[in-house]
Formats: structure tokens, C-alpha cells, sequence
């Protein structure tokens, strides 16, 4: 099995993480496609838990070699302090590869980010203020700083001015706040280069030699599919293609050489940041999924909004990414509920809809339509086969599975990295 792509099928939080752990031991190549340290991803090794922004997370399993592709956008500082935690606590960083071509985040991005959101007022938009979304405008707008830039001065130095030329009007005049030197930008950025060099190399070619040589290549999607810039709930959403397409694009690998989309889903719906969300609680019920979730960002570790099972954006999710697998994460969360309300269609405007509507303004307006499940009370963090489950349990999956248009091959049942049932193998 040479390629596979792990999405979030929701709007992001699901547990990717998790589930890249869960293949590591059989994989050649991680890579990261999109997004920049906007994105956390938490995993539990033993009594070890790793927070990571930017790394993708197989970089925890020895023998993998780690790497960051072209449609990633790189915040240098934060590349270097999360290495320097990970080597601290013993683990290996040194096969890291990072992309010639991926954009990189420079102090405006971030200042830049963080005034216009603050100025939106009501309207804003959720950003994490960390200059993601301005360096990916830059590189669409063709005036962004790459990794290979900066092992030239003078080519950086011709980019960089060309960047804050305008930047610095709109800082100063409109933000008011001071200009920004080219001197301070170079000499940053600079710094990083003789550090930076061994790892930046040409990612595109390397994979392609590793599949060609049937190495396994797993492609570690940041966000997930309701946060993608052309298919998500725009304008909420991230600035780059979070789904299994974004793989494609954002490494250089050619779409026909992945087998293997695998979408992960919580056993309900989580959201950080504006937007509409049909199946959002505001009641007891919410707390009790963000107590027992624990569901806090792990990059902004700000409270996520929770709701019910979403079915109609399993389907959507599916649709769009070719998923050929489910892993459902975080079943053990809803131990304890005596009735777990799906939500299987929407009402707008007084007419039932089956599937997310492709009106952005149906779809703020949509309300839920629920079908009631028995829960259960049995600890289920144990559980290793399917069968272990209490029936009430299996029977949520089974019902989930049937409405979510793929088959649920994996199932959380607790934060460890060993708490998990295998019902199909994600791989062959």
C-alpha cells in the first residue's frame, strides 16, 4: 500500500493524530501537506503527551522520516522550538525534511494577522492570529518568502522589500501601528539559514523515489474538510486545501498514486472558532461532552463548541475525499448518556434536507433533525474487539456506520495510544 491520506472529516480536532500513531509502526514517510502551527495535534504516548502545531506526528515514531511539504506555510521559531522539545524528551528530529517550496511566516504575517481580525470586530473570523492565512495570501498574491529564499541575501532582501512596500502603508496608516524594517525581517530570517539547510531539500522528488521504491507514504492532513478554503463553511475557514485533493497539490505527488483516504470522525462534532454548526449544544448536554472530552484547542486552548453526530457532514465528507475508511475517535466520551441523539437531515426552511446544503446561508439557518439512540454506562475504555463494547454501544456504530457513507474501520475508546479497536486494517 504505498499512499494514504488521513483527513479530518469534521471541522477538525478529531484525533488525526491518534490515528497517525495508530499506522506509524508500518510506514516509511509522514508528511504534512497544509496548514502551519494553526493546527495542534495531541498524542498520548504511555504517560507521555505530546503536543504538536507544526510537526506532523509521526515524527514520534522512530524509523519514519518526517516531512513538511510544499503547502505547508513554516513559522521558523516555532519549527525550532518544537524540535528542541522533542529532542530534550529523547526523541529523534534529526531525519526531518522540509520543502524548498513552502512558504514561510515571517513576523508581518503574524502582525498582520492578529490587527486585521481585531478590526473585523463581530465579523471576525476565528483566525489563531499566527500569520497563517496572511502568508498564504502572499503566496497567492506572488510575493511570498519560500524556504529556498533564504539561502540567498539577495534575492530575500528583494522580496521581503517588495512584500512590506505595501504592508507597511496599511500598517501605518490604517492600523496604525509602527513600520516594519526590511533590515530586522533579513537579519531574522537569515539566522535560520545555516540551521534550516540540511533539512530543506526537494520533498516532491524524495517521495516520489520512496513509492517508486514501494515504500509506504502516509500524507497527515491538518484542519479537516468543513475548514477547507473551497469546501468548507467559508469565509470560516482555513486558507488552505485540508482535504485528501490538498495532498495532492500541497506535496507534489500525483493524485493516482494515493489508495487510501482515511477519514476520522468523532463520535460527535466539535468546532473552534466562528461559523455555523447545526448540531452545537448550549446546554448541559454540551458540558458534559466538553468535560468528558476534555475539549480544549491545543493550540489556542480556547473551549470547542460541541454538538451531536453529524451524519449528513459524514456523507459530505466522504463525498468529497473518497474516504475508504472511517476511524471514530472518543466513543468512550459519551459513557454514561442514557439517550445519544444523530442528527440524520436538516430542516430549512420548513423542508427536510438529507445533505449539507451547498448554500452557506441554508446551511446557517438548518436545523437539525435527531434520531435518539440507547446509550450505555459500561467503562469502555478496556475494550480491544468490537465485541468487547456493551451492544448498545455497538449498535451507535453499527447505526453511524450505515449513515456516514463509509465503513468504520477503527474506534477509539480512550486517550492511550493502545486504546483503540481494529475492525478493518486501514492499510490492505
Amino acid at each position: 500500500m504505498p499512499a494514504a491520506v488521513i483527513i479530518g472529516a469534521q471541522w477538525g480536532d478529531e484525533g488525526k493524530g491518534k490515528a497517525t500513531d495508530l499506522l506509524a509502526g508500518r510506514i516509511d514517510y509522514v508528511v504534512k501537506f497544509n496548514g502551519g502551527n494553526n493546527a495542534g495535534h495531541t498524542v498520548v504516548i504511555g504517560d507521555e503527551k505530546y503536543a504538536l502545531h507544526l510537526l506532523p506526528s509521526g515524527i514520534l515514531t522512530p524509523g519514519v522520516t518526517p516531512v513538511i511539504s510544499n503547502g505547508v506555510v513554516i513559522d521558523i521559531e516555532v519549527l525550532f522550538q518544537e524540535l528542541e522539545a522533542l529532542s530534550a524528551r529523547g526523541v529523534d528530529v534529526s531525519k526531518l525534511r522540509i520543502s524548498a517550496n513552502a512558504h514561510v511566516i515571517t513576523a508581518y504575517h503574524r502582525t498582520l494577522d492578529k490587527v486585521t481580525e481585531r478590526f473585523l470586530g463581530k465579523r471576525q473570523i476565528g483566525t489563531t492570529g499566527r500569520g497563517i492565512g496572511p502568508t498564504y495570501a502572499d503566496k497567492i498574491n506572488r510575493v511570498g518568502i519560500r524556504m529556498q529564499d533564504l539561502f540567498d541575501e539577495n534575492i530575500l532582501r528583494q522580496k521581503v522589500e517588495g512584500a512590506l512596500d505595501q504592508k507597511n502603508h496599511l500598517l501605518v496608516k490604517v492600523y496604525n501601528r509602527r513600520a516594519i524594517t526590511v533590515d530586522e525581517i533579513v537579519s531574522e530570517l537569515l539566522s535560520y539559514a545555516e540551521r534550516l539547510r540540511p533539512m530543506v531539500v526537494d520533498t516532491a522528488l524524495e517521495l516520489h523515489q520512496a513509492l517508486e521504491r514501494g515504500e509506504t507514504v502516509l500524507f497527515e492532513g491538518g484542519q479537516a474538510t468543513m475548514l477547507d478554503v473551497d469546501h468548507g463553511t467559508y469565509p470560516f475557514v482555513t486558507s488552505s486545501s485540508a482535504t485528501s485533493g490538498g495532498a495532492a497539490t500541497g506535496s507534489g505527488i500525483a493524485p493516482n498514486r494515493i489508495d487510501r483516504v482515511i477519514g476520522i470522525v468523532k463520535a460527535y462534532t466539535t468546532r473552534v472558532g466562528s461559523g455555523p454548526f447545526p448540531t452545537e449544544l448550549f446546554d448541559a448536554s454540551g458540558d458534559f461532552l466538553r468535560e468528558n472530552g476534555h475539549e480544549f484547542g491545543t493550540t489556542t486552548g480556547r473551549p470547542r463548541r460541541c454538538g451531536w453526530y453529524d451524519a449528513p457532514i459524514a456523507r459530505y465528507s466522504a463525498r468529497i475525499n473518497g474516504v475508504t475508511d472511517y476511524v471514530m475517535t472518543k466513543l468512550d466520551v459519551l459513557t454514561g448518556l442514557e439517550r445519544i441523539p444523530v442528527c440524520v437531515a436538516y430542516e430549512v426552511d420548513g423542508v427536510r434536507v438529507d445533505e449539507v446544503p451547498v448554500s452557506q446561508s441554508d446551511f446557517h439557518h438548518a436545523t437539525p433533525i435527531y434520531e435518539e439512540f440507547p446509550g450505555w454506562s459500561e467503562d469502555i475504555s478496556g475494550a480491544r474487539t468490537f465485541e468487547d463494547l456493551p451492544r448498545n454501544a455497538q449498535d451507535y456504530v453499527l447505526a453511524i456506520e450505515a449513515m456516514s457513507g463509509a465503513r468504520i474501520s477503527a474506534i477509539g475508546v480512550g486517550p492511550g495510544r493502545d486504546a483503540i479497536i481494529a475492525r478493518h486494517d486501514l492499510l490492505d
